[in-house]
């Protein structure tokens, strides 16, 4: 099975999705979900993936003051719906803390905005990301 850069930040967005809908649920599981419940999923799971899913749960805190000091009076992290700030918390991850360029990462981000929400929050998202590439 290939899988693709950009269906490896699918599945990671997929899975900070579950996991900030459900607090008590394991990504090791939603992982095995994802990648059609196969057997030996510890193995199969690329590191890729388990590394943006932890690195955006082990950095949530910076990452949402991050994200915050970008939104517009009045706003705050707790407003934004669930599928946006999974999108942005990844894309911020990228930026900040890998080696990702921070065009990629936000052209990644509108990808799974245009997949996954709609197109207020896709340009809502370019919003917010634009201020990390200066």
């Amino acid at each position: 099975m290939t899988i693709t850069q950009h269906d490896k930040r699918t599945y990671a967005f997929q899975t900070l999705f579950a996991m900030s809908s459900n607090p008590e649920t394991n990504a090791q599981e939603v992982f095995a979900h994802l990648l059609d419940n196969q057997t030996d999923v510890e193995n199969e799971v690329p590191a890729d993936i388990k590394e943006l899913v932890e690195g955006v749960l082990t950095n949530r805190l910076a990452i949402d003051d991050l994200i915050g000091t970008h939104l517009k009076a009045g706003w705050s992290i707790a407003r934004l719906n669930k599928a946006d700030l999974a999108i942005l918390r990844l894309a911020v991850y990228e930026m900040k803390y890998t080696e990702t360029p921070a065009k990629i990462a936000l052209n990644e981000a509108l990808q799974l905005a245009k997949e996954f929400s709609d197109d207020k929050s896709r340009k809502f998202i370019n919003a917010v990301l634009a201020n990390f590439l200066a």
